[in-house]
């Protein structure tokens, strides 16, 4: 997916925010129904929880600029995982939602100021076993 109507952004926090609006964006289009946008436990946050029909779908979203050496979904790390994991089970517990539960990774790489490549990879990991 691509487009060429976005304002220009230097502050990587203002670069995480379009990511997220654009991943937003695309999941409404594709027929998610959107819970919360930035869920915060703690310290810790969700980018985005949606769901698909019956599932749950805890997002995060990576945004990225030109060509990095890595992809962004492969900023994912372990630890990463487990905070969303741990937000994700603190969510659930507190909304008193029962369903299955999927991890999405959304990449976006921005080429130029305003034209980006969405990746989406459902079920990008599984929970680890504690």
């Amino acid at each position: 997916m691509k487009i060429k109507e976005l304002e220009p952004c230097d502050d990587p926090k203002d670069l995480g925010d379009k990511g997220e609006e654009i991943a937003l964006a695309y999941l409404i289009k594709e027929g998610y129904k959107i819970h919360e946008c930035n869920w915060r436990y703690g310290h810790k946050e969700v980018d985005i929880i949606a769901q698909q029909g019956e599932e749950i779908v805890i997002v995060e979203v990576k945004t990225r600029e030109g060509d990095y050496f890595e992809e962004p979904w492969e900023a994912v790390s372990n630890q990463k995982i487990r905070n969303i994991v741990e937000v994700a089970d603190a969510w659930l517990i507190r909304k008193s939602i029962d369903l299955e539960t999927r991890f999405d990774v959304i990449s976006i790489i921005f080429s130029d100021d305003v034209t980006y490549e969405l990746t989406h990879f459902p079920g990008a990991f599984i929970p680890p076993v504690n």
